[in-house]
């Protein structure tokens, strides 16, 4: 059975003259293995763009949306297990009694204005076409000239049932009120940055060990 027809698509067009698409969370787009819930894998050539957080397989030298999600149970790329959540996917960094995800998303923002001595300025406030603005197709197009994305990238574990979010250590403390002291010493002790993935993946390594 053909893939076209068992994933029904939406079409894009082609990135910009530059070549250049940092919308997508990887820098090229690789084959990947798609497993869908029938057991069927379905071999394409992908890359995941965090600014709409949706899949996007390429074909005849065209950009693709992977739209039917319903029916895909695991994306394997660039070495990296994708699963679907809702309309996204989510990065699946740990498999255990307590699993951690990672929602990669990506921010539309100004450069910026100089401010001497070759700084930017950037200011607090998103791009002036937000991305409720912003169509998908406008986004899988080209990037603005003024404009870079940001990586805005959201951890979630999923705890007794519901998944919980979080991007800093006040915000996971909050989730494990009852273990709150000994994960603070666990941090102290092993130096845990949030913005490192392997850090977070020990620490919540740490977490199962003591459930």
């Amino acid at each position: 059975m053909a893939f076209i027809t068992i994933l029904p698509v939406a079409l894009f067009s082609q990135p910009g003259n530059s070549g250049e698409m940092p919308q997508y969370l990887f820098p090229e787009f690789s084959k990947c293995d798609i497993i869908l819930k029938d057991g069927q894998v379905q071999p394409q050539v992908m890359n995941y763009n965090t600014l709409t957080e949706r899949m996007v397989y390429m074909e005849g030298g065209k950009y693709y949306d992977l739209l039917s999600h319903i029916l895909i149970d695991t994306v394997y790329m660039q070495n990296c297990k994708f699963i679907p959540y809702g309309k996204i996917f989510h990065e699946v960094l740990l498999s255990d009694k307590i699993p951690l995800f990672l929602q990669h998303k990506g921010e539309l923002v100004p450069v910026g204005n100089p401010v001497g001595y070759g700084g930017k300025s950037q200011g607090a406030t998103s791009y002036y076409l937000s991305k409720h603005e912003l169509s998908p197709e406008y986004i899988n197009i080209q990037i603005p000239p003024d404009a870079i994305v940001k990586a805005n990238p959201v951890y979630l574990i999923r705890n007794e049932g519901e998944m919980l979010s979080f991007k800093n250590k006040k915000q996971f403390l909050a989730i494990f009120p009852d273990i709150e002291n000994e994960i603070k010493d666990f941090i102290k002790k092993e130096h845990i940055k949030f913005d490192k993935k392997d850090e977070i993946i020990n620490l919540v390594k740490y977490i199962n060990s003591l459930e």
